[in-house]
C-alpha cells in the first residue's frame, strides 16, 4: 500500500465513522420522534447514510485497506448524553431536532474539510464529493426544517 493510498484510507474511514455516527443519530432521532412525518424523515435520511457508508467502505477496500465499520467513540458518548437529555426533558420534536441539525453542521464540515484537503487522490476526492452531495442535502433539509419550526 502507497504513502497516498494510506492518506486516502484514513480520510476516508474518518468519514465512515462519521458518517455511521450520522445514522445512528437519524435512527435515534427516529425513535425519540412524537410525529410519524419526522419518524418517516429520520428513517429515510439513516438508510441513505448507510448507503453512502457502504460506498465509502467499498472504496476503501479497492484500496487495499481495511474500512471502518463502527462510529466514533465520542459520538457514542453524545449519544448517551443526548438519551439522558431526552429522558429528563421530555422528547420534544423541536429538540430532537435541533440535535439533528447540529450533527449535520459537524458531518457537512467533516466532509468540506476532507475535499479541501489537497493531498488526496483525484478517485477518492471524487467519491467523496459525490458523498456530499448526499450531506448536503441531509443538512439543508434538517436547516430549512429547524428554521420553520422556529416561529
Amino acid at each position: 500500500m502507497s504513502d497516498s493510498n494510506s492518506h486516502d484510507i484514513s480520510t476516508l474511514n474518518g468519514l465512515i465513522a462519521t458518517t455511521l455516527d450520522s445514522a445512528d443519530g437519524y435512527t435515534e432521532a427516529a425513535k425519540d420522534s412524537d410525529h410519524g412525518r419526522f419518524t418517516t424523515l429520520f428513517t429515510s435520511r439513516a438508510t441513505e447514510r448507510r448507503q453512502v457508508v457502504t460506498r465509502l467502505q467499498q472504496e476503501v477496500r479497492a484500496l487495499g485497506g481495511n474500512p471502518e465499520d463502527d462510529g466514533t467513540i465520542l459520538a457514542g458518548a453524545h449519544r448517551l448524553f443526548l438519551n439522558l437529555k431526552a429522558t429528563l426533558t421530555g422528547k420534544d420534536d423541536k429538540a430532537i431536532i435541533n440535535e439533528v441539525e447540529a450533527g449535520e453542521d459537524h458531518i457537512k464540515a467533516k466532509y468540506e474539510d476532507a475535499m479541501a484537503d489537497r493531498d488526496l487522490s483525484p478517485a477518492v476526492r471524487a467519491v467523496i464529493e459525490q458523498s456530499y452531495v448526499s450531506v448536503k442535502q441531509g443538512h439543508d433539509e434538517m436547516r430549512d426544517l429547524k428554521h420553520s419550526m422556529q416561529h
